[in-house]
């Protein structure tokens, strides 16, 4: 079934008592994309500019979440943040989703060595730890946002190849490939046009699911340093700065790290609402 069909059976009017999670979800990840594009109208400061006699002042009606141990306002730094998530968060999506699909998709559809091949490739990446490798990637590509996202791509992929396979795997047999067979439609044909669209829902949902934690890596990367490098505003980087006056002023580091939370919270909601929406055993 696909994404269409199965939204145009939900209306509009319906989401919010058939999935609130989605509707939820939708709407923190929108305002959450507002705050990226729109933060320099927001806040009147430069997230960059340092005023040392400034720092480490708490909650004011100037700085309403403070500031940082350079003088910084934590409010812009923190609306300017979200711009590097999001655009980790899609650079992942676009470097794993097609890769994970169609390792999945082809290993299962065309069996024999093929599939022996991919999916013990699969099974090797999978075996590690995905931060610990990441972090391996990113300490040979070097720290940056784009390395960063290649780094998260290249351990991120494995859980949806096997996704795509197992879902190929049972419609390999099933009555709709033998129609299409009938109709002439085979080899790569079939693969894009039929098998990967029916494919595509369920990896989705893991897709959104597993958003939520790619921030929590991406995060982590900055925490180390690893990521997106000084002065650029970054969450995961902003909480380790905070993390050295926390007992003293811990809204230094509570700020950003609400802001992981409920970005990662978003994603998980997202993906809870798909599920309710996509999968054919909840009743519309």
């Amino acid at each position: 079934m696909s994404l269409s069909v199965t939204f145009g059976r939900v209306s509009a009017r319906r989401l919010w008592h058939r999935s609130p999670a989605l509707t939820l979800g939708v709407s923190l990840i929108v305002l959450l994309v507002l705050v990226a594009v729109f933060a320099p109208w927001l806040s009147p400061f430069d997230p960059n500019l340092q005023d040392i006699p400034q720092r480490l002042l708490p909650p004011s009606a100037s700085h309403w979440l403070g500031t940082d141990g350079f003088g910084r306002d934590l409010f812009t730094r923190l609306l300017y943040g979200a711009r590097p998530t999001l655009l980790l968060v899609l650079l992942v999506l676009l470097l794993t989703l097609p890769i994970g699909v169609l390792v999945g998709v082809t290993a299962s559809f065309y069996g024999g060595w093929p599939e022996r091949v991919l999916m013990r490739m699969t099974d090797v990446v999978m075996a590690f730890p995905q931060l610990v490798l990441a972090l391996a990637f990113v300490a040979i590509l070097g720290p940056g946002l784009l390395n960063g996202a290649l780094a998260l791509s290249l351990t991120a992929w494995p859980a949806y190849a096997r996704q795509a396979r197992a879902e190929t795997r049972v419609l390999r047999d099933s009555d709709y490939l033998a129609a299409a067979h009938l109709q002439g439609i085979r080899g790569a044909r079939l693969l894009l046009g039929h098998v990967l669209p029916l494919c595509l829902p369920s990896v989705i949902v893991r897709v959104a699911l597993n958003l939520g934690g790619i921030i929590l890596a991406a995060a982590g990367l900055g925490f180390l340093g690893l990521g997106v490098q000084p002065p650029a505003a970054e969450w995961g980087s902003m909480v380790a700065d905070g993390s050295r006056v926390i007992f003293d002023q811990w809204w230094v580091a509570a700020a950003p790290g609400i802001a992981i939370l409920l970005a990662s919270l978003s994603f998980n909601l997202l993906g809870d609402g798909l599920r309710d929406v996509l999968d054919p055993r909840h009743g519309t």
